[in-house]
C-alpha cells in the first residue's frame, strides 16, 4: 500500500480562497456601515487575526494529511501560498470596490491618511492637496504591495506555526 503525500499547493489553494472569501465577507460588511475607508488600527488587528487563524487552520489539516509530520519549509510554503491566493482576491475586491461601487473611496482614504499630519501642522494644505493627488494618481502602484505585505505576513504566520506545528518524519 503506498502512502501518498499532500501537496502544499492544494492546501494553500484551498485555505487562501477561505481567506480571500472571509476577506471579501469582512469588506463588505465594512462597506456598509461606511468603514471601509477607515484607518483604525482595530480592522487591521481584525484582518490579522483572521489570516493567522485560517494559516493555523491550513497547516495544522496538512499536518493532519500528512500522518502527522510537518517541516518548517511545508508550512512556510502553504503560509505563503495561503497569503497569496488570499491577497490577489483582495486586491480583485478593492479594484472592484474603488473603480465601480465606491468611486469616491480613493479620496476617502487619502483623507483619512493625510488629514492627521495637516492637521497636526506637519503639512499645509498645499503639501496636502499635492500628495493626495499624486497618491491617488499612482493608486494603481498599492495593489502589488498589498499582495507583497500579505505574503510576508503569510510567510511569518508560515514560520510561527510551523515552529510551533514541526514534526520530522523519521529517518527509518
Amino acid at each position: 500500500m503506498e502512502e501518498t503525500t499532500p501537496t502544499t499547493g492544494k492546501f494553500s489553494f484551498k485555505y487562501g480562497l477561505i481567506l480571500g472569501l472571509i476577506g471579501v465577507v469582512f469588506g463588505i460588511l465594512l462597506y456598509t456601515q461606511d468603514m471601509h475607508t477607515s484607518q483604525s488600527s482595530g480592522v487591521m488587528i481584525i484582518s490579522i487575526v483572521m489570516a493567522a487563524v485560517v494559516t493555523f487552520l491550513g497547516i495544522s489539516n496538512f499536518k493532519k494529511d500528512n500522518g502527522g509530520f510537518l517541516t518548517l519549509g511545508q508550512a512556510l510554503k502553504i503560509g505563503a501560498g495561503i497569503a497569496l491566493i488570499a491577497g490577489i482576491i483582495t486586491v480583485i475586491y478593492n479594484v472592484i470596490l474603488v473603480e465601480f461601487i465606491d468611486l469616491g473611496a480613493k479620496e476617502a482614504i487619502m483623507d483619512a491618511r493625510l488629514a492627521p499630519a495637516l492637521e497636526s501642522g506637519q503639512i499645509t494644505q498645499e503639501q496636502f492637496n499635492v500628495q493626495k493627488e499624486q497618491s491617488i494618481q499612482f493608486w494603481w502602484m498599492g495593489y502589488p504591495v498589498i499582495i507583497i505585505l500579505n505574503i510576508i505576513i503569510g510567510l511569518v504566520l508560515g514560520l510561527i506555526t510551523g515552529l510551533i506545528l514541526k514534526k520530522a518524519k523519521p529517518d527509518y
